[in-house]
C-alpha cells in the first residue's frame, strides 16, 4: 500500500464545490493494470492503536486483487474534491457530503448504505456540566466535527433548531477537523459541548476517548434515509466500477467489523447499487437549515 497526501488548498468551505472547475484527471483508466485509488480522512491520529484504514486496504485488496493506494487527505470536502478532479478513484463518505458530491452533477455514487431508524447524532458534556438538555445549550459554545459532516454538523445542528437554537444566535459553534479535534476541546475545556455521531459514544477508545462516569449525552438528533457512500470519479473504468460493486459489500461484513473500527457502523446497513441522485431528496431541507441549499451546488 502507498500513500499520499493532498493538503487542503482553496477547500474552505461547502461553496468550494460549486467553485472549483472540473481538473484534468490525475487516475487513469488502465482497468485491472492500475492500482485502485482512495481518498480519506484521519479516523484516528492514536499511534498506539491499529489505523482502521490499513484494515480496509488489506481486506479491499484481498476481495479485488488490486493493489490499493491511499491518498489523505484533512476534510471531507477535499475527499469531495479528490474525486471530483480524478486525483483518485474513490472515497467513503457519510450521507451529506455525499448529498453535496452527487448534486454537482460531476460525482457518482457506485454504492449506498440505507439509514436505519437508529439516532444519527448526540451531543456530549462533561458530566459534571450543568447542562441537562438540549434547550440548555442557549448561549453555550458547541464544537462540531467538520463542516461537511453528517454526524458532527449537519444532524446535530438540525436537532438543535429542532429545540428552537439558531447557530449563530443562540449559541456560538466552532470547527475542530474532526470528532477527535471536537472531543479534544471538550476535553480542554474550550467548548461546553462536543456534537458527534452517537454510534462514536458507544464505541469507546480510541474512537471516543471518555469513560463511563465522565461524560453525558444531551438529545437525539433524527436518523438518516443514507447513513454513507462510496463515492466515485466519472470516468472510473467499468472493469473497476463493477469490481468494486461486487467487493466492497463483502468487505464491509460482520467478520470485519473489529478491524475496521470507525467504519464499522455501515455494517449490516442494506446496500444499494449505483443509486440514482434521488436517493438524497430527505438531506435537503436539513442540509439549508445549515445554511447549505444543495440546489445551489451544480
Amino acid at each position: 500500500m502507498r500513500r499520499h497526501l493532498i493538503p487542503a488548498i482553496g477547500l474552505l468551505g461547502v461553496s468550494a464545490l460549486a467553485l472549483t472547475g472540473c481538473q484534468a484527471s490525475a487516475a487513469s483508466d488502465t482497468g485491472a493494470s492500475a492500482p485502485i485509488t482512495i481518498a480519506t480522512i484521519p479516523v484516528s491520529d492514536d499511534p498506539t492503536q491499529a489505523n482502521p484504514i490499513d484494515a480496509l486496504v488489506e481486506l479491499l485488496e484481498a476481495e479485488t486483487g488490486r493493489e490499493v493506494e491511499v491518498t489523505d487527505v484533512p476534510d471531507y470536502l477535499s475527499v469531495v474534491e479528490a474525486i471530483r478532479s480524478g486525483h483518485v478513484d474513490i472515497g467513503i463518505m457519510s450521507g451529506f457530503p455525499s448529498a453535496l458530491a452527487v448534486n454537482t452533477g460531476e460525482v457518482d455514487a457506485l454504492l449506498a448504505w440505507k439509514g436505519s431508524d437508529d439516532p444519527v447524532s448526540t451531543c456530549v458534556v462533561l458530566d459534571d456540566s450543568p447542562i441537562r438538555t438540549v434547550e440548555d445549550l442557549r448561549g453555550k459554545t458547541v464544537a462540531f466535527a467538520d463542516q461537511a459532516s453528517s454526524s458532527g454538523y449537519f444532524m446535530p445542528v438540525y436537532m438543535l433548531h429542532e429545540a428552537g437554537l439558531e447557530q449563530g444566535k443562540d449559541y456560538e459553534s466552532i470547527f475542530a477537523g474532526g470528532h477527535e479535534g471536537s472531543f479534544a476541546a471538550l476535553q480542554q475545556g474550550q467548548v461546553d459541548a462536543a456534537c458527534t455521531a452517537f454510534v462514536l459514544t458507544e464505541m469507546g477508545a480510541p474512537m471516543f476517548p471518555f469513560a463511563d462516569g465522565e461524560w453525558r449525552a444531551v438529545g437525539e438528533s433524527p436518523s438518516m434515509d443514507v447513513m454513507g457512500t462510496v463515492l466515485a470519479r466519472q470516468s472510473l473504468d467499468d472493469e473497476t466500477r463493477t469490481l468494486l460493486e461486487e467487493a466492497i459489500p463483502k468487505v464491509f461484513s460482520e467478520e470485519n467489523a473489529e478491524a475496521l473500527a470507525g467504519y464499522s457502523s455501515f455494517i449490516g446497513l442494506d446496500v444499494e447499487i449505483a443509486p440514482k441522485p434521488s436517493i438524497f431528496a430527505s438531506f435537503a431541507e436539513i442540509a439549508a437549515v445549515a445554511g447549505v441549499e444543495l440546489e445551489d451546488l451544480k
